[in-house]
């Protein structure tokens, strides 16, 4: 396959796993207020959204089973055909069928980015996994903002159809480059009934030495930037910002500013490599926390917050970028999809926790207390995970691209 083809394959997966995200996480609260449901009510629909959180659980069958062609082109067909199929649904009919839509998009989406995952793992040469994921996450961003931008409007102006019928459009065309596809076929498994192989599987992949310290490592890499970007929505609220001003700056300017932190993020793990990427990256996304304390302090007003919102997504990309390619790393290729996919699963689950003690915090201290806590954690989180990878810690598979130092 040439790199054309690579890059372009990837590009088309990860923008078919952000576009019904987008849309269904923008769109989907604006019809529940409609119909009068309450905002606790709606709060609760992020349930919905459990397969990304779970996928790990399953992740061992598509590692196990087929190549991931035949994994990916019956994913991606059936996500078109489901939304050409929401083009038939009624809108006023009830919300029993979109809850059943949004849950199911989440599941195949969910299960096509594990064999997405996978696949790049074993597509991309070291070198190239930078730039690889610098694509994953701009590609990711970039569906998201046609569901939630293009697909909403057209919802807005046109009605549900139109907009059903754009993304089935939209999603058919990310099938033509999985199209042509070729890999060679993966061992089967021995025979075993469900239980037992997901068991196994699980079993062999969490023995592997240094997953567990590993695991802990870009948790705390995450912590504190998460803490901190959990509650910047409600802060900029309550500083004064008005509802247009905030859909503007985090909306508009942090998603295009996120575009531009991947592509610069994966340009600068392609040239520095994996430690600088990961320690500069990390320590400039620490930084990205100051204008919020600053401006929580009383410094600066909604430009410093502006300015800091900015500067959180761009920095938060490339640091982004670089870690999603030291788990790509780590991931073995023969069970790329279920390695990748069980660190990404933790990231979630960390990113989930950070967002509850940011509350805990800001509600007992003020945000202040908070965005120093979060730029703290997150520079010690960074530090611990560049020294332990320095002495060695870790799977061994990351000696391949971060030799130990003395």
């Amino acid at each position: 396959m040439s790199r054309g083809h690579r890059w372009l394959l990837l590009a088309a997966l990860y923008l078919a796993q952000g576009l019904p995200y987008g849309f269904f996480t923008q769109a989907l609260p604006v019809l529940l207020r409609e119909q009068g449901l309450s905002l606790k009510a709606i709060g609760a629909t992020s349930l919905l959204y459990l397969p990304w959180a779970l996928k790990f659980l399953w992740a061992p069958l598509v590692d196990g089973h087929g190549t991931r062609r035949d994994w990916l082109l019956p994913l991606q067909v059936a996500s078109t055909l489901a939304a050409a199929a929401l083009a038939l649904a009624d809108i006023g009919s009830g919300l029993g069928w979109l809850f059943a839509a949004v849950l199911l998009f989440n599941l195949l989406t969910a299960t096509q980015d594990i064999a997405t995952d996978g696949l790049a793992v074993n597509l991309l040469g070291p070198r190239e996994r930078g730039l690889g994921n610098g694509i994953q996450v701009g590609a990711y961003r970039v569906g998201m903002m046609l569901g939630g931008g293009l697909l909403l409007w057209l919802f807005a102006r046109h009605g549900w159809t139109a907009m059903a019928l754009v993304m089935a459009a939209m999603l058919a065309l990310t099938i033509v480059p999985v199209l042509g596809l070729r890999e060679a076929g993966r061992p089967r498994p021995p025979p075993a009934s469900l239980r037992d192989e997901l068991a196994r599987g699980w079993a062999q992949r969490l023995r592997r030495p240094g997953l567990a310290a590993f695991i802990g490592l870009i948790g705390l890499y995450k912590l504190g930037d998460s803490m901190g970007a959990a509650m910047v929505g409600p802060f900029m609220h309550d500083a004064g910002m008005s509802k247009e001003l905030i859909a503007w700056v985090k909306g508009t300017l942090g998603s295009a500013a996120a575009l531009a932190g991947a592509g610069l993020g994966a340009l600068y793990a392609w040239r520095a490599g994996r430690r600088s990427a990961l320690l500069y990256c990390g320590l400039a996304q620490t930084a990205s926390l100051l204008p919020y304390a600053l401006a929580a302090a009383g410094v600066g007003g909604h430009g410093l917050i502006a300015a800091g919102c900015i500067a959180e997504h761009v920095l938060g990309g490339m640091a982004t970028v670089a870690l999603f390619t030291l788990m790509m790393d780590a991931s073995e290729p023969a069970h790329a999809g279920t390695d990748y996919t069980l660190l990404a699963c933790a990231l979630v689950l960390v990113q989930g926790a950070a967002s509850i003690l940011a509350g805990l915090v800001a509600d007992a201290g003020g945000y202040a207390l908070l965005f120093v806590l979060g730029l703290g954690l997150s520079g010690l989180g960074c530090l611990a995970l560049v020294q332990a990878l320095d002495r060695g810690h870790g799977p061994r598979r990351l000696a391949e691209v971060w030799p130990p130092r003395a």
